[in-house]
């Protein structure tokens, strides 16, 4: 057994510390001892109340561990992975944090550690058949597009947020960078808007948002990429609405004498609207297409997932997800697959064939399947 050090206890923060104590010793921390409570009575599973900005008191929570898994919110991320490095543990982190974590690159060779970002199902997933077939054949075009959605649909919003509204707000505000022919273009988010046909699902409508990141430094030279989120069809007008009336503004506006954002007041207000209950049905569906050509055929290789919320184990789809996606990289490294030192994101793990069978086998252990279909070739 390996001692493992989890940081957030949150929806995916949980899934990740349940997973992986079936094996080993975790620890999970959290600054919200209500989080923690509901890690109770699991074998092998220790609780901390934690707060990461606390930098000594995170020295001495993961002091002893083999290995660190990072769930804080993505604000904390950056700080909270340089300490970890600077304490010189391996590390998984799913914070998706917005900055550039390359120039750590640097720091974590010095500290001989591996870490690796961006450990979800998206980003995640698709890096690591990015970094797969990257190895194996010319790519020309990737394209993936992900969402999270209640099974039931609801009115006006036909949505529920399986993490802050906030960060979903980001989605919808943050300019959407993408390939085309080689060079990066920047466009509106929510803007190309299209219908797409999922088996089990239906239609869905389709829009860019801002999710391609590291592949975008480490993919550069496939000249078309994109990715774009998925919502129940009418949602994105609605939210493109609110936008538009100002909303989603960060700059403080006066009522009554009093300055308020009105990006805070619309994050509070939809925090109750777009809650995802404890229990409530949910599912993930993502399609990764890749096209190109391997020794001169061509080829279209498309995987697709469709994941539910496990009524068994009580855990929701968004949570099996992304966090056993960051768990078997943890598993990955721990059984000495992937040993290079530095920064990481999964697309430079997953171009070694080992790791990327491993992944998929460890997800398809846990009923988490992708089917992969062959178009052409």
């Amino acid at each position: 057994m390996k001692k493992i050090v989890i940081l957030g206890a949150g929806m995916v923060g949980r899934a990740m510390a349940k997973d992986l104590s079936a094996k080993h010793i975790v620890t999970s921390t959290d600054i919200d001892s209500r989080a923690l409570d509901l890690l109770d009575g699991i074998p092998n599973l220790g609780r901390a109340l934690l707060d990461v900005t606390d930098h000594g008191a995170l020295a001495r929570v993961i002091e002893d561990s083999d290995i660190v898994l990072s769930a804080v919110p993505g604000f904390l991320g950056m700080q909270t992975m340089t300490q970890v490095i600077k304490n010189r543990k391996d590390l998984v982190d799913i914070s998706f944090l917005p900055e550039e974590v390359s120039q750590l690159d640097g720091l974590a060779k010095t500290n001989g550690v591996t870490v690796v970002m961006d450990c979800g199902v998206a980003p995640g997933i698709p890096n690591y058949v990015a970094g797969y077939h990257n190895e194996r054949m010319k790519i020309d075009e990737l394209n993936y597009m992900v969402g999270g959605l209640p099974l039931i649909r609801r009115l006006p919003f036909e949505y529920k947020a399986p993490f802050s509204p906030c960060d979903v707000i980001e989605e919808y505000t943050r300019p959407a960078r993408f390939m085309e022919n080689g060079q990066v273009v920047v466009r509106p988010a929510m803007s190309d808007t299209e219908y797409v046909d999922f088996d089990r699902v239906g239609t869905l409508e389709a829009f860019n948002t801002d999710g391609l990141r590291s592949l975008l430094r480490t993919m550069r030279h496939i000249p078309d990429m994109k990715e774009k989120t998925l919502r129940y069809p009418g949602h994105i007008g609605l939210v493109g609405a609110l936008k538009q009336a100002g909303f989603f503004d960060s700059e403080p506006v006066v009522i009554n004498d009093t300055e308020i954002s009105p990006l805070d007041f619309t994050s509070k207000i939809l925090f109750n609207a777009w809650k995802l209950e404890d229990g409530e049905p949910e599912f993930t569906v993502m399609r990764i297409t890749i096209r190109g050509t391997e020794q001169g055929i061509a080829r279209e290789i498309v995987y697709d997932l469709y994941d539910e919320y496990d009524t068994g184990e009580k855990v929701s789809s968004m949570a099996r997800t992304t966090g056993f996606t960051a768990t078997g990289t943890a598993e990955m490294i721990l059984a000495g697959l992937f040993t290079e030192r530095g920064v990481f994101p999964p697309e430079l793990v997953g171009r070694h064939s080992k790791c990327f069978d491993f992944i998929i086998r460890y997800l398809q252990e846990r009923n988490v399947h992708y089917k992969v279909t062959e178009l052409n070739g």
